[in-house]
Formats: structure tokens, sequence, C-alpha cells
């Protein structure tokens, strides 16, 4: 129980950490992008601004073909000048009349030209083209493509994002023992609680099972002497409720604390015995039994705690059918466990009690009391054998009947 706390707490904290980072990151690269991006449309705009045909090789321009924009200009920034641009200008009919290639000949100029039709021919005014950010304008007598290289951008945000990873993924693992430390601590008191709260019922239970005995044999003797009396008789009924409850508790503290004795069982066999002798008892309640148990279903388990465990389930469900109604129990064989059912006709449990019906003195019904021989710790007692066999017990609520399915892992 206490260990699938501590898991939980862990996936919760974890989920936290990882959504945080991830939103983080998600951020920081798409901020950091769209800055890069925005300053560098900025610059390849101010590129074809200032562009000229003119001013290309062998027109009287500057010899690199980059726009003439005089020795103090405001964009004469060291990241424009180091920036790598490329342009082609076109004709009306697609004509290429000049290629700027930056003197880098990464692109040749016939490359350039097909890259700026295809653009031209798009209607595109700007995008990016692999690690070639473009834009095209009318530059009045001509269409003017011009492009700025983002190899180097990209290369940067790809280095970014993979140490923002790399780094973060280091630091998630560190949250990670971090938050199994800290689910330990958290729940170590509710561990100490729960462990005293057992302590105290296995105490109580042999504490009171003493006097329990000495005011049952004293209420005997009184009666074969003084005969018996309507005080004397509520005297032994009361005694005698008291010895169920005690032996009730002391059973549940031994099915909890104490680790039973595994052999291997056809549960099967023990089941159909087990049912036997409740046909009986659901004939006098006008409840029909009826039984469907597979054979060869061989588990490793304690078969005293599971015959109560199936004399348990057995019991609670006749006790919760309607007269006229049917109770039944099905054993199935799966793949790697045992399934066994035990369905009755009643009332569906609501949702928000299903998990605590199996908490110690917790009774679903409220207007019920202890009178019919129920404390509330028969459940209790079928899912610390369920779980002491490394099982799961449920309560199911579908079509006007209840169901207790319990799985059990088979012998290996």
């Amino acid at each position: 129980m206490f260990r699938k706390s501590r898991r939980k707490i862990v996936a919760a904290i974890m989920s936290v950490l990882i959504l945080l980072f991830l939103g983080t990151l998600a951020v920081i690269y798409a901020s950091s992008y769209h800055e890069v991006s925005k300053t560098n449309r900025e610059m390849l705009e101010r590129y074809v601004e200032l562009y000229s045909l003119e001013a290309q090789p062998g027109a009287g321009g500057h010899p690199d073909g980059r726009p003439d924009m005089g020795r103090h200009a405001p964009e004469d920034t060291p990241a424009f000048r180091l920036s790598t641009f490329y342009s082609v200008a076109l004709s009306k009919n697609g004509e290429m009349l000049a290629a700027d290639n930056d003197g880098r000949f990464v692109y040749d100029d016939e490359e350039l030209a097909e890259i700026a039709r295809e653009i031209a021919d798009g209607g595109k005014e700007h995008g990016s083209r692999g690690s070639l950010m473009f834009l095209m304008a009318d530059k009045g007598g001509y269409t003017l493509v011009a492009f700025m290289d983002n190899t180097v951008m990209q290369g940067s945000m790809a280095t970014l994002f993979r140490y923002t990873c790399v780094f973060g993924g280091g630091a998630i693992l560190l949250l990670f023992f971090l938050a199994i430390y800290l689910a330990k601590k958290i729940v170590k008191p509710l561990e100490e609680s729960y462990r005293r709260q057992k302590q105290f019922i296995s105490d109580a239970g042999h504490e009171l099972k003493t006097p329990v005995s000495i005011i049952s044999a004293n209420a005997e003797l009184l009666a074969r002497e003084a005969g018996s009396s309507q005080w004397l008789s509520n005297i032994q009924y009361e005694n005698e409720r008291m010895g169920v409850l005690v032996a009730q508790l002391l059973e549940l503290a031994r099915t909890e604390n104490v680790s039973p004795r595994m052999e291997c069982i056809d549960l099967g066999r023990l089941v159909s015995g087990e049912a036997l002798p409740f046909e009986s008892v659901a004939f006098e309640n006008g409840v029909t039994l009826e039984s469907s148990v597979a054979d060869g279903v061989q588990v490793s388990g304690n078969s005293t705690q599971l015959r109560q465990l199936i004399s348990i389930l057995l019991d609670n469900a006749i006790r919760h059918c309607g007269h006229g109604g049917t109770v039944g129990i099905v054993l199935a064989k799966g793949k790697n466990a045992a399934f066994l059912s035990v369905i009755n006709d009643g009332e569906e449990i609501p949702k928000e009690q299903r998990e605590k019906i199996f908490e110690r003195f917790y009774r679903a019904d409220q207007a019920r009391n202890s009178e019919s021989g129920n404390y509330g710790l028969g459940l209790a007692i079928a899912k610390a054998v369920v779980t002491a066999h490394r099982g799961r017990i449920e309560v199911l609520c579908h079509e006007a009947k209840v169901e207790f399915a319990v799985r059990i892992p088979l012998q290996k």
C-alpha cells in the first residue's frame, strides 16, 4: 500500500518537473528562434530595400555586389556585414538579369535562379527553403528574390536545444532521486502510524480475549446456580458479540502481520469445497447459489486463508442479496492469474464507497448495525488475505449486480 503511495508521489513530482522543463524549453527555444528570425528578416528586408541592379558587379557598384549603404549607414553593423546574402533579379518573363552568390559559390548562379523562379511562380513573398530565408519584392522593372543563409543560426539553435536537453535531462535524473527521497520522507510518518494502529489492534484483541472468556465462564456458572434471567441473558448475548469482534480483530492482525506458509493449492477444489456449506445458508435466505469453477487452477497460497477469503465473500454476497436473488461464484484461469468473482443481485454501491469498503470497521449500509454480526472487518480481512497472496481485489457494479473480483497469480 505504502509502496504504491510512494510511487504515486514520485510520479506526481516528476510529472510536474517534466512539464515545467518541457514548457520552459519550448518557451526559450521558441522565443530565441523568433527573435533571431525577426532580426534576420529585418536585415533581409533592409538588403532588399537598398538593393540596386546597377550596383551589381560591372555596373559601378561594390565589387562584391553588396548594396552601397555609405560609410556611416546605421545598417552597417557587424551582424549585417557578417551575414551571407544571395540575390537573383528576374525580368517579368522570368529571365535572370543578375545573380549574387556572395562570392562563396555555395550555390551557383543557375541553382539560385532556379530556386528564385520557383519562388516567383509560387507567389509567396517570404518564407524559408531549407537553410535559406527568402524575400521576394517588386523593384519596378524587375523582381528581386533575396536570400539569407541561416545555416549558422540553425546550427546554433540545434546546439542550444541539444545542450539544454542534455543538462536538463541530467537535472531531471538528479531530481528523480530527490523525489524518491522526499516520497520516503513524506510516507514514513504514515507508515509508522499505520504500524502502530495494527499493533494496537493486535494488543487490544489479546487483552480483551481473557476478560471475555472469564465473563463467559462466570455467566454460564451463574446461570446454572441461579437460573436464567433477562439480565443474565443480555450479559451472555453481548459477551458473545464481543467474543466475535475480538476473534475478528485477532484474525485481521494475524493476517496482516504474519507471513503465511505457502504451498501449491488446487484453487478449484478449494472453491468448490468451501461453497458447498453455503448452499444451505443461501436456501435459508431465499437465495439461489450458482457456481462455475474451472479445473486445474493451481496457485501458491495458504489454504486456511484462501478458505477464509471465499467464506467472507460468499457470506457477504448472501447477506446483501435480496430474497429471491442469485449469488454466483466463478473461478476462471487466465494466462498468468486465477480470477475469482463472487456476484450477487443488489443495489449498486456508490463509487465513493467502493474504495472505503475494504477499510476496517467501514459499513456501506449505515442503517445496518453490528447486531447482524457485521463489524466492518470481514472485507478488511479479505483484502489482507489477497494482499498476502500478491493479488488484487476490487468491487464492481453493473446491471443491478455487485461483483467482488479477485486476481491471484498462478503457481509458476
